[in-house]
């Protein structure tokens, strides 16, 4: 094994090209061809699932069991509730996130026939207007609406611009690049995570080190509204690796450099041995490294678990500031962790072809008790 060249112009370039592609659960075919495209280029083999989701192969040594590396490139967005007879649009999220961190966003809204500007905003929006009736309004989903940019005004009208219930919108992503190493944008989740895989993917493909089985990077589409990897998974798949975001905030260890290692989520801990596997390897590779846990979090491993694959997940992120918010990370957790999932895919399985194998034979520390 050693440790991958990650090309970090190419992990920036592969990044805002993901932020600028509309993708809210539901609508990502965009982002799906994007990526497509991408392997196509980077000379990957895949597949696509039924509901759309991304299967690559990059070949090993054997073939089975072998090993999945996971990112989703579904976004946060939301959905037309209803059409108003002020010409103005009610929404309802799609995936969790808060209205708070909507008012404001310039949105594209996907119509049957095209697609259309506006701005999300609260019901009271001019301070000229309402004054402090502005600071003393109710939030949420209900009290807000979405402004088109177009002569509209009243019910009529927006059903000759073709807007139906329904139709989906996707927020721009208003990515900014510092001089300091920060990336500031909306929907780093996980496009972020998306891109360190594309990034791992590409140094692999350069450098071609031997990898001792086929490694499956997959893409799911769905992984915001709760079902991800639940599907996507070839079955001889024995344990897989998701990357997505941690959260840095009060209260947590997470940090916006080097790799945060999840140890467990809402739904669970992670697998103890892969988990162990991957703190060993950024022991082993100096790679800059934290633990955490996450209480009000889920990843496409639990999806994958829930829907019955038998299967050992670990959980490894990027920190990122205000998570489904105005995020932030720092480059240096993307190259730190795109590094990480190359030497990951040149590891040794925890399984052999015939039986599991445990203990220090497979490298890794027998669980205590």
């Amino acid at each position: 094994m050693k440790l991958p060249a990650i090309d970090s112009s190419y992990l920036v370039d592969i990044l805002l090209k993901l932020l600028f592609t509309p993708s809210p659960s539901g609508y990502t075919d965009r982002v799906v061809h994007l990526v497509c495209e991408e392997l196509e280029r980077l000379g990957v083999p895949f597949e696509l699932t039924r509901r759309g989701a991304i299967r690559a192969t990059l070949k090993g040594k054997v073939s089975q069991p072998d090993r999945a590396v996971v990112a989703h490139i579904d976004t946060l967005g939301a959905m037309v509730k209803g059409l108003k007879d002020n010409g103005r649009l009610q929404l309802v999220p799609v995936g969790h996130w808060n209205a708070r961190f909507a008012e404001g966003a310039r949105a594209t809204l996907f119509t049957d026939t095209g697609q259309l500007r506006g701005t999300i905003l609260p019901m009271k929006a001019s301070g000229h207007t309402f004054a402090p009736e502005i600071d003393n309004q109710p939030g949420g989903w209900d009290h807000v609406e979405f402004r088109i940019d177009a002569r509209v005004s009243d019910l009529n009208g927006l059903l000759r611009l073709g807007v139906h219930v329904g139709d989906f919108l996707a927020i721009d992503t208003c990515p900014e690049l510092t001089d300091t190493g920060f990336i500031n944008a909306r929907h780093l989740d996980d496009k972020a995570g998306a891109a360190v895989l594309l990034g791992a993917i590409e140094a692999v493909q350069r450098e071609r080190p031997e990898l001792p089985v086929d490694c499956h990077p997959l893409f799911t589409i769905s992984e915001e509204v709760g079902s991800g990897a639940s599907a996507a998974l070839h079955q001889d798949v024995a344990e897989m690796l998701t990357i997505d975001n941690g959260t840095t905030a009060p209260g947590q260890n997470s940090s916006e450099f080097g790799v945060t290692i999840a140890m467990a989520d809402q739904s669970g801990p992670f697998d103890y041995h892969l988990t162990h596997r991957v703190i060993q390897l950024c022991q082993e590779f100096a790679i800059s490294h934290q633990r955490d846990v996450f209480r009000y979090y889920r990843s496409d491993s639990a999806a994958a678990l829930e829907a019955g694959n038998d299967v050992r997940t670990a959980l490894v992120t990027f920190g990122v500031d205000a998570s489904h918010g105005y995020e932030r990370i720092h480059l240096d957790a993307l190259e730190s962790l795109a590094r990480l999932v190359g030497v990951y895919m040149q590891a040794p399985p925890l399984f052999s072809r015939d039986r599991y194998e445990m203990g220090p034979r497979a490298g890794f520390p027998i669980q205590p008790g």
